[in-house]
């Protein structure tokens, strides 16, 4: 199983209202980045964002530079919203990155679950699924073949155009993330691509039925069993003590359930969802080494997983709480999850 971070960037934002510079986010960012390739984490992505609480709205711009300062990690983004942007423009910019990376770039797309992208680059929300399905189909096509014949809707069609550059391989790895919807699992499944749960909520025993209606899926349109992935995406952070750990986060993570609460209608987070996100059956790992390493095995007995990304940054810890949290996953978490499943 593959162990690794994924962020969105997000910005400090202090008791004040004050709003950490993007400059410093995003510099601190690459510094954490080093960290995880020396440390042998397996790979990191980085989430697409155009709100003023995130810092990163093109994740291969700072894919790229995270390039030259590391030497084995995977370098992915965590996600791209693949329904607003050009899948032309998304593949030549990450078969870019993965030529300064040496064949190190994946490309994990999704839908969304913030819509700013939408107006932005003019996409009418009414077209959310259809926007999807077609770009999808573009971009897997791309991903296959130099010379493109294809039309669509909503891109000027393209005939026997080349794509370039390519990928080092000729082959980007390319993931899908899903929410919890049975069309998207339906959707990756029937494509054969590999999969990525985000359980950010409640127990995530209940994502079962999901992980099993995709592997059905997925035979059923007689994929290669060998080549099937999945993975889960959930926010974690760690420390050397777990009650002070999730003493001093707590504040930091509720103010951004909160932030976001508000422009989704929820009301405001309380004490008692963060104490059952960290029980052995909730959906926060977050903790000292060894209460991570048994909720990550538990999460591993359940879903056979191939991928566990430790969602890190919610809510814009300090760079030095991270650089200990990705320092604690690389050094302590990691070597005993690995050392656990060798020997089962």
């Amino acid at each position: 199983m593959e162990l690794g971070i994924g962020m969105f960037g997000d910005l400090h934002i202090n008791s004040k209202g004050e709003v950490q510079p993007v400059q410093q986010r995003l510099q601190d960012l690459i510094e954490e980045i080093k960290l995880m390739d020396e440390v042998g984490l397996d790979f990191f992505g980085i989430g697409e964002h155009h709100r003023p609480d995130y810092a990163v709205s093109t994740p291969e711009i700072v894919l790229a530079a995270a390039a030259t300062v590391t030497k084995k990690i995977r370098l992915g983004s965590a996600v791209s919203v693949l329904s607003s942007s050009d899948p032309v423009r998304l593949y030549q910019s990450f078969a870019t990155m993965d030529a300064l990376a040496g064949g190190r770039a994946e490309l994990m797309v999704g839908r969304g679950s913030f819509t700013e992208s939408f107006p932005l680059f003019g996409h009418d929300l009414r077209d959310y699924d259809a926007l999807f399905e077609e770009k999808l189909d573009l971009l897997l096509k791309i991903n296959r073949e130099q010379k493109v014949t294809w039309k669509g809707r909503f891109r000027p069609a393209l005939q026997d155009q080349e794509i370039l550059p390519r990928a080092v391989n000729n082959h980007l790895d390319i993931w899908v993330a899903v929410g919890g919807t049975q069309a998207s699992v339906l959707r990756a499944g029937r494509l054969g691509l590999p999969v990525i749960f985000a359980i950010i909520g409640g127990n995530p025993a209940h994502f079962k039925p999901l992980f099993d209606y995709y592997r059905n899926v997925y035979a059923h349109f007689k994929h290669s069993p060998e080549a099937l992935q999945v993975g889960v995406h959930m926010h974690a952070f760690f420390g050397e003590n777990s009650r002070l750990t999730a003493e001093e986060y707590y504040p930091i993570y509720a103010a951004q359930m909160n932030r976001v609460g508000r422009q989704r209608g929820w009301p405001p987070y309380q004490p008692q969802q963060f104490a059952q996100g960290l029980a052995p059956d909730g959906h926060l790992v977050i903790g000292d080494a060894n209460e991570a390493v048994d909720k990550i095995l538990r999460l591993q007995e359940l879903f056979g997983l191939n991928r566990f990304s430790a969602h890190m940054d919610v809510g814009g810890p300090s760079h030095s709480a991270l650089m200990k949290s990705i320092e604690i996953f690389g050094t302590q978490i990691a070597p005993k999850v690995r050392a656990a499943l060798s020997e089962s």
